[in-house]
């Protein structure tokens, strides 16, 4: 009797022991798995058991990755990575970065969000279409008493011509060319193209390295449409708006469009930025530069006038102010036909 019931209680001992290996890992332990999916866990969290130990997420977000720790994300959404870090996702969506690619298209930036509190009346902005890329640009007139005459440019930058990388210069005499900052074309539809002196002035471009002063023309047309021409040191003057009633100096130039200005006179300068002369970018946002059609009247044939207004001082630009044509700067363009001395 005792040996039969030391028999029943060594046999229920076997079969209720605590055999580890019929269990799975846990959660402090690692798998031979490498790519596991994800499985909720709660409403809170997420936990994936490749290669490292995974922690509770917050209750919004969720990120799987084999090789990284686990970030917040968006609310409700997830994404699964294989090396590359992961970023916001909209909420209810998943996305591999591994083998989806954003498919939105590229919206035209809104220029009058650069626009003065002028409207759209008679003494207010008006619109042009370049005929020559079906490009449309807001112009305004500007008065001044202080030079007596009005000046009707155009509010925005120039943006025409085929983009060039940085690293080059712009040679092709056969075309016109443009730089977009930082390479990006939405840039320039953004902030307009940027453009080396003998571009600008449509001349050859070894007028870049030596003297043109010969074919300097009176309102010179350049790289704008027909019936404009390129701004000049007393277009400057006018829409600098000198001794004008409620004069706002250099704030009156710079649009309101991140560029710190109050653009009272509804020139909209935009930080645009340039082409350094070694094939780089700089500034944008922080500063306007642009040419003047005309040379620096020294020992240097290299160099012609041109101005800029920062963002960050009230300094004017300075009429004698000169340096290298081998930057690229912003254009503007005024209508020929509307000054009236």
């Amino acid at each position: 009797m005792h040996f039969l019931f030391a028999l029943l209680l060594a046999f229920f001992v076997v079969a209720c022991g605590d055999d580890e290996s019929s269990f799975a890992p846990r959660d402090d332990e690692p798998t031979s798995s490498s790519s596991e999916s994800v499985t909720p866990q709660s409403s809170s969290s997420v936990r994936s058991s490749s290669s490292t130990p995974v922690e509770d997420l917050s209750s919004s977000s969720v990120r799987s990755s084999s090789s990284t720790p686990v970030e917040d994300l968006s609310s409700s959404s997830v994404r699964s990575s294989s090396s590359a870090p992961v970023e916001d996702l909209s909420s209810s969506s998943a996305k591999s970065s591994s083998s989806v690619s954003s498919s939105s298209e590229y919206v035209p930036f809104d220029h009058a969000k650069t626009l003065g509190y002028q409207k759209f009346e008679d003494d207010g902005y008006k619109t042009f279409t370049d005929p020559r890329n079906g490009r449309s640009y807001y112009y305004i007139t500007i008065y001044s008493e202080y030079k007596g005459y009005s000046v009707t440019v155009m509010a925005e930058n120039l943006n025409i011509g085929d983009m060039v990388l940085g690293e080059n210069d712009q040679n092709d005499d056969t075309k016109i060319e443009r730089y977009c900052y930082n390479n990006d074309t939405t840039k320039c539809d953004e902030f307009g193209g940027l453009y080396q002196w003998a571009e600008m002035m449509q001349l050859p471009s070894r007028c870049n390295t030596e003297s043109c002063d010969d074919l300097i023309q009176e309102n010179h047309q350049g790289i704008c449409p027909d019936g404009w021409r390129l701004f000049t040191y007393d277009d400057y003057c006018v829409v600098r708006g000198y001794e004008d009633i409620n004069n706002d100096g250099i704030k009156g130039l710079r649009s309101t469009y991140g560029f710190s200005g109050t653009n009272s006179s509804g020139f909209s300068l935009v930080g645009a930025g340039k082409r350094t002369k070694k094939g780089g970018f700089d500034s944008l946002k922080e500063n306007a530069y642009w040419y003047l059609p005309e040379e620096f009247e020294g020992m240097e044939a290299t160099h012609a006038h041109f101005g800029v207004v920062s963002a960050l001082t009230e300094s004017a630009p300075n009429r004698d102010r000169r340096d290298v044509k081998l930057y690229g700067l912003s254009v503007r363009c005024v209508m020929v036909e509307n000054q009236a001395e």
